[in-house]
């Protein structure tokens, strides 16, 4: 089964989990613990990393009262309703997406589009019918993202070069560049604590804090075991969620004011379970694509 990225909807109280291979993107009520399955965006198989795969639906992100739906099958962005959970409008882009992330504050959509060494914005001001508006050409591979929206800043990072890439949502424009320190196997997702302004990047062995006030000094690491991928934040309760799948194991951790993760909990998965998110309660999902089951754990500090 393929399964990338997750999305929660504080809002709405969901979690939204893209699933490639049957073409749907599946909402989970976090109250009623039951799935609205939304069908209707096509698949197709491709060649990822040597092997064939059946492509589709993949990541998901929550704007205003939309989820925009990544398509590998299709290279298309499309539009759910979040009230209706109906599938709406769908742009097609010229290079295949990864990625999603919804940019409020400047009603965009940022797609990272790594075959391309590229990240595509999209005009999202009017949330149903998406359009092209520019393209940020990069010196790599972006993998995962984050939003500081205090501060305007989107991150990603370049997994072949081993680097944090700090980008003005207002002018487009790379404002920094850090190492990642993660080693030849690179960065995955990213996380920020908009309130102590620290950057946290998922190496596939656990986690590297940086001050992104200090030109990304590295302040403290977090090791998870193999497998990491996407990771999740939730800056409220100050706790980091990363999901080894390698190692099949949730991490928990508190980030202290030096920007030093202490583990709180540890929770076994499944092997291949990755890309955890937290919703607003604390509660955190994992999938584990072997058998298309959603685990959830619930908030360790309650």
């Amino acid at each position: 089964m393929t399964i990338d990225y997750l999305a929660s909807s504080p809002l709405h109280h969901r979690v939204y989990v893209p699933v490639g291979d049957t073409g749907s993107t599946d909402a989970f009520d976090v109250a009623t613990s039951t799935f609205t399955r939304i069908d209707g965006f096509p698949t197709a198989e491709r060649e990822a990393r040597g092997r064939r795969r059946m492509m589709g639906p993949s990541a998901a992100a929550v704007g205003d009262g939309v989820v925009y739906v990544g398509n590998r099958a299709t290279s298309e962005v499309c539009a759910v309703d979040e009230e209706t959970l109906k599938l709406g409008s769908c742009l097609k882009l010229p290079v295949p997406t990864d990625g999603v992330a919804y940019v409020a504050s400047e009603k965009e959509v940022w797609v990272t589009t790594p075959r391309d060494h590229s990240l595509t914005v999209l005009d999202a001001s009017r949330r149903d019918a998406l359009k092209p508006k520019l393209v940020i050409k990069t010196e790599g591979d972006p993998e995962g993202y984050a939003i500081d929206s205090a501060r305007g800043v989107f991150y990603t990072n370049l997994e072949d070069k081993d680097r944090t890439l700090a980008i003005d949502v207002r002018t487009h424009a790379v404002k920094a560049t850090w190492s990642a320190s993660c080693g030849p196997n690179g960065p995955r997702g990213i996380a920020v604590d908009e309130a102590r302004n620290f950057v946290m990047v998922a190496c596939t062995d656990g986690v590297r804090v940086l001050d992104a006030a200090h030109d990304g000094t590295l302040l403290g690491v977090l090791d998870t075991g193999l497998g990491v991928d996407n990771i999740d934040y939730g800056s409220t309760e100050k706790l980091l969620v990363v999901a080894a799948g390698k190692a099949a194991r949730l991490t928990v951790a508190r980030l202290s004011d030096l920007g030093e993760p202490v583990i709180l909990a540890l929770g076994v998965t499944a092997e291949g379970a990755r890309n955890a998110v937290m919703d607003a309660n604390g509660n955190v999902y994992v999938v584990d694509p072997g058998t298309a089951r959603l685990s959830t754990f619930a908030d360790p500090l309650h």
